[in-house]
């Protein structure tokens, strides 16, 4: 596939290892602040909070999506940075899980959700500038935490 090539090469073992880290840190994540969940569902949430059983779905195809371009990424020479860069926002991704559900700060939740939404369009584009396919395919990460920011900020409103 097209998509897996990157300088005429594929490396699907490179391709599986960037796939799964975001996916582990998801769930990892997730496994963490299990209790969490049941504690959200109680709580005051704004009209356009999409049901639950949406989150898991949509999470699991951003993983996959940001380890392909992570992958393409990795394929290329001279990307320390971008991968640095990378890292840093998905260990942001990973404590935001921890804050907003674990430890129920929903206010930092959102300072920290604001700086992960820096970190994700910085790396975007950074990525851009190497590969422009990885750079579209961190856009729905964009915008998902673009959404996620401002559903962050209105659970925190409506239940100080």
């Amino acid at each position: 596939m097209k998509l897996f090539k990157v300088n005429g090469k594929k490396n699907y073992l490179a391709l599986i290892i960037a796939i799964a880290i975001p996916l582990l840190v998801g769930f990892l994540s997730s496994y963490l602040v299990r209790d969490g969940y049941q504690t959200f569902e109680t709580l005051n949430k704004p009209f356009f909070a999409p049901p639950a059983g949406i989150f898991a779905p949509v999470w699991t195809i951003l993983y996959i999506l940001m380890g392909i371009a992570s992958y393409r990424i990795w394929m290329l020479p001279q990307v320390k940075k971008s991968l640095r860069l990378y890292g840093i926002q998905l260990f942001f991704n990973f404590l935001w899980s921890i804050i907003f559900f674990g430890l129920a700060l929903r206010g930092l939740a959102f300072l920290e959700i604001i700086v992960l939404l820096i970190l994700i369009i910085a790396t975007t584009k950074s990525f851009f500038k190497l590969d422009k396919i990885s750079g579209y395919l961190l856009i729905p990460y964009v915008i998902w935490v673009s959404f996620a920011s401002l559903l962050n900020l209105s659970v925190w409103l409506m239940n100080r």
